[in-house]
Formats: C-alpha cells, sequence, structure tokens
C-alpha cells in the first residue's frame, strides 16, 4: 500500500519535469556558443566581406553588370558545410556528458532537436532579413549581391525565411543523424549506411536510365515549385530526425 501510494508521485513527477529536462538538454548546446553560433557567423561574415572586396574591385574597373552576376554567388551558401560539422559536433560532444547527469535518450534528442529548430529559426531569420537589406540598399551602396542570390532572387521575406529554414534543419539533422548511427555502430554502421546509400542512389539512376524517366522526374520536380522543393527537403530532415531518435535510443557515448 505504501510502496504504490509512493510511486505515484514519483510517475507524476517524471512527467512534470520531462519539460524540464528537455530544455536543459536545449540550453546544454549552447554552452559553447562558438558551435552554433560563433563559428557560422564568422564564416557568413567573411564570405560577406570578401564579396564586398571582389564588389569594389569590379566597380573601380567599370564593370557595369556586376549586380547581375553576383545573382549566382554561392558565398549566401557558405555556412551550410560547416553546419554539417555543427550537427556531428552536437551530438559528439554533449550526448556522453547529457547522460552523465541523469538525462534519458529520448529527453537528448528531443532536446537535440529543438535546439536545432531554434538555431534554424536564427539563421533563416537573419538570412531572409539581410536579403530585404541588401535589395533596398542597391547591393550595400556599391553594387555587391549576396544574399539576394540564386533561388532568393525576386522572393519575398515569407518565402525566404522558409527555404532557409528547411534548409538548415536538413544539414543539422544528416549530420546529427549519421552520428548516432556512428555511436550505435561504430565504423561498421557507417560503412554499412554508406554502402546503403551508394547502393539506393545506383539503383535509382538505373533505373531512372533504363525507363527513360529522367525527364518525368525534372517536370515532376518543377512541378513541386520552390516552395513544394523546398518542403520536400523539410520532409527529408523530418525523416532524419525519426531516424537519429529511434538510432539513438540504443546508442552509447564514446
Amino acid at each position: 500500500m505504501t510502496a504504490a501510494t509512493a510511486a505515484v508521485p514519483v510517475a507524476e513527477r517524471e512527467r512534470r519535469t520531462r519539460p524540464h529536462e528537455i530544455l536543459r538538454i536545449t540550453r546544454l548546446h549552447t554552452v559553447n556558443p562558438s558551435i552554433f553560433f560563433l563559428v557560422p557567423t564568422f564564416i557568413l561574415g567573411g564570405a560577406w566581406a570578401v564579396t564586398m572586396v571582389i564588389a569594389l574591385i569590379l566597380r573601380g574597373a567599370g564593370v557595369s553588370d556586376a549586380q547581375t552576376g553576383f545573382e549566382y554567388s554561392w558565398a549566401v551558401l557558405s555556412p551550410q558545410w560547416y553546419l554539417v560539422v555543427v550537427g556531428v559536433q552536437a551530438v559528439s560532444y554533449t550526448f556522453p556528458f547529457a547522460l552523465g547527469f541523469g538525462a534519458t535518450r529520448r529527453d537528448y534528442w528531443l532536446g537535440t532537436s529543438l535546439m536545432f529548430v531554434l538555431a534554424s529559426i536564427m539563421y533563416a531569420t537573419a538570412i531572409a532579413t539581410l536579403m530585404l537589406v541588401e535589395r533596398a540598399t542597391g547591393g550595400w551602396g556599391i553594387g555587391a549581391g549576396m544574399f539576394d542570390a540564386l533561388w532568393y532572387v525576386g522572393l519575398d521575406w515569407g518565402a525566404a525565411f522558409y527555404t532557409t529554414f528547411a534548409l538548415q534543419l536538413l544539414v543539422l539533422f544528416v549530420g546529427a543523424g549519421v552520428t548516432t548511427v556512428y555511436m550505435r555502430w561504430r565504423m561498421r554502421g557507417m560503412m554499412t549506411l554508406l554502402s546503403i546509400a551508394v547502393l539506393i542512389a545506383l539503383a535509382v539512376v538505373a533505373w531512372l536510365t533504363f525507363s527513360e524517366s529522367w525527364m518525368a522526374l525534372w517536370e515532376w520536380l518543377g512541378s513541386l515549385g520552390l516552395v513544394g522543393g523546398f518542403s520536400l527537403l523539410l520532409a527529408i530532415a523530418v525523416g532524419w530526425g525519426i531516424l537519429g531518435f529511434f538510432v539513438i535510443r540504443r546508442a552509447t557515448p564514446r
């Protein structure tokens, strides 16, 4: 009777404190701000500085259509390659420590996912806003172009935010998902994952080639439109997040 009575408050207390544990994991990822904030900002700022110098050189040389050429610049994507590493570091650095102070694997992954969402919102807000500033100032007053480039050309703030958010979330979850595979199965799991990915890619290429379906694929992708295409990327990001959730439940720290 006493044991049963005591068990109820414990269960209720665990249910009440779980959101707090998730938020604690999210805060854990901010202990080292360089991973999520400082390094990506430095990379983006460095790409912007290089773009400004190139714009000044072109302007000094009298190139009149430089701003049109900047529309094909990939500088706005410069932080993306590092954000894959962020996904890897976020899990590999904090997972052992989180388990050490009593966090469950479920709460850890939910807290990490929340951090990914918040970071993606921050990056998307910054890039979409800088795109409008660049557009309003005529390329920062010197005809430069970095944020109003590639698919961002002609987009409004909302579409720029959404497409950036989907891309950011994808690269973060891919990095984190691959890391959970390594933690669960070590190098054998990584080699298996790589082999499966290569086999699937080869099978898809072979099927599209022999069935002469390449044109149909491009037409289908074109029919999705820009927002639809990035919604597909967002769905893939969610898939990686779900994969990581199930894999990390049996993962062990290094």
